[in-house]
């Protein structure tokens, strides 16, 4: 009698463990990097230099974790126990990994001039998406890395008066112009027409 499978048996080769990764939602993260960074603006606009600091740093450091909450009520849940692991979601965990550890770059730069932080950070936490791209085999990813850098260069040196409130908004208008690709893409390939809480779970 044959076995049932092991929950943490990878789907199969490399390139049937990517076709598995790609045809996945990709919801979850975008929408908590939209609400952290949304925050980050308001405190930035609300708030004192000092608070705008410190609201930038913690909520790009959360993103990871609210967006682990959020997929329990996007149909991802990113922590299921029974979901096999494949080599797509550890390079995943290791681009997030990647971003954390470049906030060595922007720390010492930020004890000199805290005006450097939205654009440090604003820049770092978004690379991961250019190995994301080419993972999926789509545009959004590089749209949304290179976009998103030349973007915050373009607002840091023309608006440095409004550094922590406009680049926030910039970041937010294209997470929102990723949420809307990746949301389209996942629903063609499914034959969805609409949002559905019963999406198979991913890793965003």
């Amino acid at each position: 009698m044959s076995q049932p499978a092991s929950a943490s048996s990878k789907p199969g080769t490399l390139e049937q463990q990517r076709e598995e990764y790609a045809s996945r939602r990709f919801l979850a993260m975008p929408l908590a990097g939209t609400i952290a960074w949304t925050i980050i603006g308001l405190v930035g606009w609300l708030g004192t230099p000092y608070q705008a600091v410190m609201t930038l740093y913690f909520g790009a450091g959360a993103i990871f974790y609210l967006g682990v909450l959020l997929s329990r009520f996007t149909g991802e849940n990113l922590l299921a126990k029974n979901k096999p692991k494949s080599d797509f979601d550890k390079l995943f965990i290791s681009t997030v990994m990647m971003s954390l550890l470049v906030f060595a770059i922007a720390l010492p730069w930020a004890a000199q001039d805290h005006r450097s932080v939205p654009l440090s950070i604003g820049i770092l936490a978004g690379l991961m998406w250019l190995p994301f791209g080419w993972v999926i085999q789509h545009w959004i990813g590089a749209f949304h890395a290179i976009a998103r850098t030349l973007s915050i260069v373009a607002a840091w040196y023309a608006f440095p008066g409004q550094r922590f409130v406009l680049i926030p908004a910039i970041i937010v208008a294209i997470y929102i112009v990723s949420i809307v690709v990746l949301e389209r893409r996942w629903r063609r390939a499914n034959g969805r027409s609409g949002f559905s809480r019963s999406a198979p779970p991913i890793i965003a």
